[in-house]
């Protein structure tokens, strides 16, 4: 069945990589496993720290540091905040156990760093606390929950449903994705609908990369040598 399966690295932009790395590698014990320039984007480094079989990556384009943060617009500022549709609201890490929790909680705090909680959230037990450039930061365990996610709606909230504009046959779909025969790759790019999502590049650009065979663009975009050897 063709599904996504799992976290492979969420991208976080940032203006000073080397704080952010400090930062996940002294506070949180995270390894770093690549900083290199960013494939196919000139100026631009890509850092990657390790979290189990996926990664937290930073992207440092120098254009970053004249960009200002405003709470409440680019960054929400605390786990509840707003903030602009399609940023980050804040980024929860996963550890085993609540002994592992509480002994992030205290590194965290040996770093100078404030922590609070845990907070029970039924499915999951959660410390939070901040990160350099305004990351909103969370750290979760589901060890010893009563009620763990699961499948049969018992984290799903009716009224939040209606709230939501959510039929119940959408929410049936929703639950219970229809499975998707693949085609092998051979599906073609779909013309431009200005009704779908589509990434930001100059429109000229865009015009060109929609038009480009697939195999052009894996032969011309793709870099396999490491930096170092």
């Amino acid at each position: 069945m063709s599904k996504v399966n799992a976290l492979h690295h969420i991208a976080i932009s940032t203006g000073d990589i080397k704080q952010q790395i400090e930062f996940f590698s002294d506070v949180l014990g995270m390894e770093l496993v690549a900083l290199y320039w960013m494939h196919g984007v000139e100026g631009a480094w890509h850092g990657f720290m390790r979290l189990g079989d996926a990664a937290v990556a930073f992207v440092f384009v120098k254009a970053n540091t004249t960009r200002q943060t405003v709470i409440g617009q680019t960054h929400a500022g605390n786990g509840g905040g707003p903030s602009a549709p399609g940023t980050m609201q804040h980024l929860a890490l996963n550890v085993s156990t609540m002994a592992d929790l509480l002994a992030m909680r205290d590194r965290i705090r040996s770093r100078c760093v404030p922590v609070f909680g845990p907070l029970r959230h039924g499915f999951c037990t959660s410390i939070y606390f901040a990160g350099p450039e305004g990351l909103s930061l969370e750290l979760s365990t589901s060890d010893g929950c009563e009620h763990p996610l699961d499948q049969n709606g018992t984290w799903i909230d009716p009224e939040v449903v209606g709230l939501a504009g959510i039929s119940d046959s959408e929410l049936a779909r929703y639950m219970n994705p229809a499975p998707y025969a693949d085609q092998g790759g051979a599906v073609p790019q779909p013309a431009y609908d200005p009704r779908r999502p589509h990434m930001v590049y100059p429109s000229e650009v865009y015009e060109r990369m929609l038009a480009t065979p697939d195999e052009v663009m894996t032969r011309k975009g793709s870099v396999t040598t490491p930096p170092a050897k």
